[in-house]
């Protein structure tokens, strides 16, 4: 039986989930079956928030490890995740959808700046809002901003999409026994150093206590399915 109590999701989706087959960048087709995908989910009555990666345009990390000053390039990943975002927006606007994108920091000529109390606003509204620029801060996560959100704004539970089915212990595009995980605990995947969610983003979680479910975003309405509990997910929480 689906969550009925569930009825506001914070979707953490990565950049990378934006390429389809391409090895960078945002593919428009891919982008508007993932809106199709949060329409069906919407259409159950479910309040979104969505954060969106930028590792398809740029990596703040990856740029850093070859030199450059690591504050740019965090910002610069910050602004590729803005651009990400709008991408998303104009295809769900496409379909009828009110969304709107909000950032970290303000760029008042394309979007909205996020304040908290608008943000709670406009989900109340039924529309879709788009935490765009991470927390606004170098040396965090797109996942920490995700858990930042969910917590600020009241979600019940993340929602990560991602190129797999799950948390293993081991990479499964690498090694074919790896193990995967039907359910863990905060502690214990704080524990076993697992990659998934950094661990700042799997405390704050833990402190507001937010479940998280993790899942394939290759499969067609995947939030609804798993929402449904149709489709195959690792779920990290108290166990």
């Amino acid at each position: 039986m689906p969550e009925r109590k569930i009825n506001r999701i914070l979707i953490k989706l990565s950049g990378e989930s934006l390429m389809g087959n391409n090895n960078f960048g945002i593919d428009l087709n891919t982008v508007k079956r993932i809106s199709n995908d949060l329409l069906s989910l919407k259409k159950l009555k479910i309040q979104i928030c969505v954060v969106i990666g930028g590792g398809n345009i740029f990596r703040g990390l990856a740029a850093s490890a070859k030199g450059m000053d690591r504050a740019s390039a965090d910002y610069m990943g910050m602004l590729a995740t803005v651009m990400n975002s709008l991408a998303l927006q104009n295809s769900l606007e496409k379909l009828k959808v009110e969304t709107r994108v909000m950032s970290a920091f303000p760029i008042q000529s394309i979007c909205e700046t996020y304040i908290r109390r608008r943000a709670l606003r406009h989900m109340e509204k039924n529309r879709i809002v788009i935490c765009a620029a991470g927390t606004g801060n170098p040396y965090f996560s797109t996942d920490t901003a995700s858990a930042l959100r969910a917590a600020e704004l009241e979600c019940q539970i993340i929602y990560k999409a991602t190129q797999v089915d799950g948390i293993y212990d081991k990479d499964p595009n690498i090694y074919k026994k790896a193990k995967r995980f039907k359910k863990i605990s905060y502690e214990n995947y704080l524990s076993k150093n697992l990659r998934v969610l950094d661990s700042a983003a799997v405390s704050i979680a833990r402190d507001n206590e937010i479940p998280i479910k993790i899942f394939s975003i290759l499969r067609n309405n995947c939030f609804k399915n798993v929402y449904n509990n149709k489709q195959q997910y690792s779920e990290i929480k108290n166990v």
